[in-house]
Formats: structure tokens, sequence, C-alpha cells
């Protein structure tokens, strides 16, 4: 599949955004539980698009909306929350970046597309690249928190792999809306029976939920479920890589961090295997 570079552009504004997630839960919404922040990130926003576009899913596609949603948001988010909230934001970035592996891999199970080395080894390059950019010798490792981030990265792959497969006949804005809003709705009764407290929002807690919601959510999933229609799987999950990227330069320009030589080594290896993948891929 020829690549436009338009696509590309488009699409890797999402991964960028996302990149802004630990900054944004771990400054603002401090006092918030996983579960919580999942569901308020998705829901008001999937229901905010449902009232844009008033379309309904009909017939197999109320079946596949949910499935999506619970493996592309509800899941994921959950399970990326849980690794943001219980890991330094270093080691849960390097543990979802696993996610462009998995995807080659299940491409090839779901799609037949041919396993080749070459994208492999820019996988494991561009997850070489963000443990040098994210990991630190006293970076702490909770079990709980590396097994979620890789249950959220395998989510999320199979989400992104049969999104594709299933070709939705929506426009992306209402393949978004459909997914965030089943999501959302799959994370409401995890909330309300686990009995997951909400503190009461401050300023601070709604600007950190709008944008989270709002374009974390609503703008950028609407931009990669367009790119996934368009580019193959290998190209689009390599984007991921640029999140963890963005998470550290947000780091240092906002957070006062610093940038080491490994570091900026690991930005030239994320950037490499980007490229690498989009010659190779498209």
């Amino acid at each position: 599949m020829k690549t436009n570079l338009s696509d590309i552009s488009a699409t890797a504004i999402a991964p960028v955004i996302w990149g802004s997630t630990y900054l944004v839960t771990t400054e603002f919404l401090p006092g918030f539980s996983p579960m919580a922040v999942a569901m308020l990130r998705a829901l008001p926003a999937g229901l905010l698009l449902m009232m844009i576009v008033r379309e309904l899913p009909t017939g197999i596609w109320w079946l596949r909306a949910f499935v999506l949603g619970a493996l592309n948001i509800a899941i994921f988010l959950s399970m990326l929350f849980v690794a943001a909230y219980r890991l330094p934001g270093g080691v849960a970035g390097t543990v979802l970046s696993a996610q462009p592996l998995f995807v080659v891999f299940l491409a090839s199970f779901l799609l037949s597309s041919p396993v080749r080395a070459s994208t492999i080894i820019g996988a494991l390059v561009g997850m070489g690249g963000v443990a040098l950019l994210v990991l630190t010798p006293s970076a702490a490792l909770d079990a709980i928190g590396i097994v979620a981030g890789l249950a959220g990265a395998t989510s999320m792959a199979l989400g992104s792999i049969l999104a594709r497969k299933w070709r939705s006949p929506v426009s992306p804005l209402t393949f978004t809306a459909w997914q965030l809003t089943a999501g959302g709705l799959l994370l409401l009764p995890v909330v309300l029976i686990a009995g997951v407290p909400i503190p009461v929002p401050t300023v601070s807690n709604l600007l950190g939920l709008a944008w989270l919601g709002l374009i974390g959510a609503a703008f950028t999933y609407a931009l990669w479920f367009r790119g996934i229609g368009r580019l193959s799987p290998s190209v689009v999950s390599s984007l991921l890589f640029l999140s963890p990227l963005t998470a550290v330069l947000l780091g240092w320009g906002f957070l006062g961090q610093t940038l080491t030589l490994l570091q900026f080594a690991g930005i030239a290896l994320v950037i490499g295997s980007i490229w690498h993948s989009q010659r190779t891929n498209g």
C-alpha cells in the first residue's frame, strides 16, 4: 500500500497528543482513580460526538462497536491509567511501546499480512529507543503496572487490527463516536458497582479532563481511525513511538527535566525506526 505524506502527518498528530497523557494525569488529576479517569475521558466525549454525528450503528455494527469500544477504549484506557498511576512515566511508556510489535503478529494472523524481519527489527529498534529515552537507573518496577501496560498495548493492537479488518461503513468521526460511547458505557458500571470515588472536580481537574476527553480522545481517535483505514498496520503502529518521545520533550519543556546523551540517542533511534517503517511498509 502506497503511503501518503498527508495521511501519515494527520495520523501522527494522535500519538503526539497522547504523549501529553502522563503529564496531564499526574499534574491535573492526582486524586482520581484510573477507572474514573478512563470513564470520564471516554463517555462525555463519546456522547458529545454522538450528538454531533446523530448516527447510530445498524445490524452487526452494534456488536462490532462494543467489541472495538472494549478493546480500543474501555480496556486500553483503564489499563493505560493503571500503568500511568503505578509506574513512572518512563517505565509505562516503555511497556506500552511494545504495541507496534504486537501489531505485526496480529496483522499476520488476522489480515494475512506478511511478517517481515525488517519490520520486527524496526519495532525492536523503536522499543530500544524508547527505553533509552525514558528509563533511568532509579526507575521503579511494579508488577501490576507492567502487566496492565502489556494488557493495554495488546488490547489496542487487537482493536486496531479488527478496525481495519471490519472496514467501518461510516466516517472516522462517527466511528470514533460509536467506540468512545460504547467504551465509556462499558466502564460506567465498573465505576459505579466498584464504588470508585470521583472527587469533586476543581478547575484544574476540569481542564485536565477536557483536554483528555475532547482533544486526547474525540479529536485524536478520529484521526487515528482515519489513518487505520488508509495506511498499513505497520505504518500506523510505528507512529505510536511518537507518544513517549513527546512525553519526554514535554517533561523537558514544562517540568524542568534534563536530556542526556543517551536520551538524544534514543530520540535518534525512535525517529530512525519510524522512518524505516514508512520506507519498508509504505
